[in-house]
C-alpha cells in the first residue's frame, strides 16, 4: 500500500493504532489491520516480538471478540495494548534484541509452535521491561524443552528440578560430558550443564517464582537478556540435536 507510513517504526505504531480505535469504540481500518499483521507476521526477526493478539486474531472483528471480554474499561484496553507493543516497539526504536533471536526464533518454531515457541516469546518480550519475569521463563523454556525430549524418548521425569531434567535429556541425546571422549566436547558439554544449573538457580534468588525477603536482589534489564539468550541457546541446541537425532532414526 502506497499510504503507508516508510518507517517501520511508524507501520508498528499505525497498527497498535488501529487496535485501539477498534478497542475503544471505533470501527478500526480492516484492510490496513490485515496487511500490516501480514508483513510483521512473515519477518521472522519482527513474529516474536508482536503481542501474541496480534498473532492470534486475523481480523479486528477477531481482535474485538476478544478484547471486549479481556478488559472491561478503554483505558484498560489502551494499557493492554500498549503492553503488548512495547517489546517489539522498543526493538524498533533502540535495538533492544540480540543477533540470535530470529535463529533461535525459527528453531524453537518448527519444533513446537504452540508450547516451546510461546515460552520463548513470553521470555524475550520480558527482557526489557520485565526482567525477574524474563529470568523466570527463561528457566522455563529449557525446562520445557527438556520435558519434550524426554516425552519423545519415552522417558518419565516426575517432579525433577532444571539440572536433573537437563542431565537426563542430555543423556537421551548423546550430549553427557560422560558419553564422549574428545576433551573439548567433554569441556563444552560440561559447561553447557553449568549454564542450565546456573539458570536454575538464578531463577530462584532473583526470578519472579519465589517471594524475597526486605532487601530483595533486583535484576536489571542487562541480567535477563544474559539468562534470556544464554536459555535461548541452550534450549536450540537441544531442539536441534533432538530433531537431527529423528531425521537419523528416519532414515533407517
Amino acid at each position: 500500500m502506497d499510504d503507508l507510513p516508510a518507517s517501520t517504526f511508524e507501520r508498528a505504531m499505525l497498527l497498535q493504532g488501529i487496535l485501539i480505535t477498534r478497542a475503544t469504540g471505533g470501527q478500526g481500518d480492516s484492510h490496513t489491520y490485515s496487511v500490516l499483521r501480514t508483513e510483521f507476521i512473515q519477518d521472522s526477526t519482527y513474529n516474536s516480538l508482536l503481542p501474541a493478539f496480534v498473532r492470534t486474531c486475523r481480523t479486528l472483528d477477531q481482535f474485538w471478540s476478544w478484547i471486549k471480554y479481556e478488559a472491561d474499561t478503554y483505558q484498560a484496553r489502551r494499557d493492554l495494548i500498549y503492553r503488548g507493543f512495547l517489546p517489539l516497539l522498543q526493538h524498533l526504536e533502540l535495538g533492544t534484541s540480540a543477533p540470535s533471536d530470529p535463529a533461535v526464533t525459527e528453531a524453537l518454531r518448527a519444533f513446537d509452535p504452540e508450547g516451546v515457541h510461546e515460552v520463548w516469546s513470553k521470555a524475550i518480550q520480558r527482557r526489557a521491561t520485565d526482567p525477574e519475569g524474563a529470568i523466570t521463563m527463561a528457566r522455563t523454556l529449557v525446562e520445557t524443552v527438556c520435558k519434550h525430549i524426554l516425552d519423545a524418548a519415552g522417558t518419565s521425569y516426575g517432579d525433577e528440578d532444571l539440572p536433573k531434567l537437563y542431565r537426563m535429556a542430555a543423556g537421551e541425546l548423546s550430549l553427557a560430558p560422560s558419553q564422549h571422549t574428545e576433551e573439548t566436547f567433554k569441556t563444552i558439554l560440561g559447561s553447557a550443564q553449568t549454564i542450565v544449573n546456573t539458570l536454575g538457580t538464578i531463577r530462584n534468588r532473583v526470578g519472579d517464582a519465589h517471594g524475597q525477603g526486605s532487601r530483595p536482589v533486583r535484576p536489571s534489564p542487562r541480567h535477563a537478556a544474559l539468562a534470556v539468550n544464554l536459555a535461548g541457546a541452550m534450549a536450540m541446541f537441544l531442539v536441534e540435536t533432538e530433531l537431527a537425532r529423528r531425521e537419523v532414526a528416519q532414515k533407517r
